[in-house]
């Protein structure tokens, strides 16, 4: 249902981008950085690849269905979850910062912190600001949607319709590869440093 897009009047898409850009940045310096000082140890970086990997894979099928902007997505993960990208963020996350041992557990504070900030700034923004373009663009089909499906967690019951294919060429379009080389980039150095304390 959603994505990573913003509103489109004529000043927010130029300042979003940058902002957006600036965001990215810190985040991949963050987890250069955390990546850096970590004593990963092959325990731990068993645990959090599952759960960044099982993240990006939910990611992928979602990616492989979202045509932003341009429909009201209900088919693949979106039957279960309004936000299968942030949910496979989420994920990623708690992978990541589980294997990434810092010495005294550092590793698990920053994690908390990550999620503080997920959930009380990074889903309330983009819920306000998705949520009010996608009533816009959507009207009462979008409201019924957000009234039936859960905002992160997924429900077990599927929401009607929505039978789409999954779209590698899609998938590809979304950038998804991209997160996916970079994760697998960060466990195989993690996994490196496992091996080689």
């Amino acid at each position: 249902m959603t994505d990573d897009t913003f509103p489109s009047d004529t000043h927010a898409p130029e300042r979003s981008k940058a902002l957006g850009r600036i965001r990215l940045a810190a985040v991949y310096l963050f987890i250069g950085a955390l990546v850096w000082i970590s004593h990963p140890t092959p325990a731990l970086v068993a645990a959090g690849a599952a759960f960044a990997l099982l993240g990006e894979a939910l990611r992928l099928w979602a990616a492989g269905h979202l045509t932003k902007s341009v429909r009201l997505i209900t088919s693949g993960p979106y039957a279960y979850t309004q936000n299968p990208l942030y949910l496979g963020r989420l994920l990623i996350l708690t992978g990541l910062g589980i294997a990434a041992r810092i010495d005294g557990y550092l590793n698990l504070v920053l994690l908390v912190a990550g999620y503080a900030v997920f959930f009380f700034y990074y889903i309330p923004r983009k819920l306000r600001v998705e949520g009010g373009r996608l009533a816009k663009l959507h009207g009462a089909a979008f409201e019924q949607y957000r009234k039936s499906v859960p905002i992160l967690l997924p429900a077990l019951a599927r929401y009607p319709g929505g039978n789409d294919s999954w779209s590698f060429g899609l998938m590809v379009r979304n950038q998804e590869p991209l997160v996916l080389t970079g994760i697998l980039v960060v466990l195989g150095i993690l996994i490196w440093k496992s091996a080689h304390p």
